[in-house]
């Protein structure tokens, strides 16, 4: 089924604030496995829906915006993963989508002290949660871009993962996942991001080395790192099918 088939019935609901930041590994994925999608874009103007009711399963996708902005769309979002708790459907949050479900929950996101950008490694916990949703390699590297983060957590949630900028990388909360790095990353959205990275990306650069790539690192760290990180996708994505509601 088509991801834009909005009229048809689908298991999954991807919610996608701007053009340049779509589903990615995630759509490629959800299609292998023949699952059914929705994909809401709000940039696109195109409505999210009043109701999760009827759906398996909720991603939310990044975006430049920050979750503090006065975005309609973005409290929007926010209800939606709040009534998708209530019905026990279970929520997966990719950077931006992480710090709604972060605000939505009770948390609070809020600007680190310097960015993150690029493959870095992250530390998971090794609780049983966060092998459940990562496995047993402790130390995976993963693709970030971004400035904010979860801070706070909710009430009741649990870090999963962490790393030296960034102390709040992943939070498990009931069936729920919220990330602050990429796991949809594909070449073409990396290529994509170089393309308009932004006016302070070039100062970052030069100014927080230990944590943003330039470009040509950033492109090496692709070849090697992207297979691992399309395998942990695609984990991460079958431990988030195996809690989605049923009916």
């Amino acid at each position: 089924m088509s991801a834009s088939d909005f009229q048809a019935p689908a298991e999954v609901l991807v919610l996608q604030h701007l053009f340049e930041d779509g589903p990615g590994f995630l759509g490629q994925w959800l299609d292998a496995q023949g699952v059914s999608w929705h994909l809401r874009c709000a940039e696109a103007g195109e409505d999210y829906p009043a109701s999760v009711r009827g759906y398996c399963g909720l991603a939310v996708l990044g975006g430049a915006w920050s979750a503090n902005d006065d975005r309609p769309t973005l409290r929007q979002a926010e209800a939606l993963i709040r009534e998708a708790d209530a019905l026990g459907i279970p929520v997966i949050g990719h950077c931006l989508g992480g710090q709604l479900m972060a605000r939505a929950f009770g948390g609070r996101v809020q600007r680190l002290p310097q960015p993150e950008v690029g493959w870095w490694p992250m530390a998971h916990s090794g609780s049983a949660a966060a092998r459940d949703w990562f496995g047993d390699d402790t130390a995976p590297t993963v693709f970030q871009w971004h400035q904010d983060s979860f801070v706070v957590l909710p009430p009741g949630a649990e870090v999963i993962a962490s790393s030296p900028t960034c102390a709040h990388q992943a939070f498990a909360l009931g069936p729920h996942l919220a990330m602050q790095f990429h796991i949809e990353i594909t070449p073409a959205k990396i290529a994509h991001w170089l393309e308009r990275p932004g006016e302070a990306y070039p100062v970052h650069v030069l100014l927080h080395r230990d944590s943003v790539q330039d470009p040509a690192g950033m492109h090496a760290a692709t070849g090697v790192h992207l297979a691992g990180s399309e395998a942990l996708a695609a984990r991460i994505y079958a431990t988030w099918r195996t809690r989605w509601r049923q009916g």
